[in-house]
């Protein structure tokens, strides 16, 4: 599962976080949880909640069966 969640990361939300300024980067997945640090504008943005649940979250679940949720670390 690590390595699907990297690979979703890398491909598909990396790009889009990195184009408002910011960075994204996996830390660890433990029982469907994923875990992620945010660098740059996203890591003190005011949406960060927004991105992490709406986006992040999101975009994980549909992709990955077993993701249960992501956690800002």
């Amino acid at each position: 599962m690590l390595e699907q969640v990297q690979e979703v990361i890398e491909n598909r939300i990396r790009p889009r976080v990195r184009m408002d300024g910011g960075d994204i980067t996996l830390v660890d997945v433990q029982d469907g949880i994923v875990k992620v640090r945010l660098h740059g504008a996203c890591s003190s943005c005011a949406s960060t909640r927004v991105t992490m649940s709406q986006g992040v979250e999101r975009i994980l679940r549909e992709e990955i069966p077993g993701i249960r949720g992501v956690e800002q670390v």
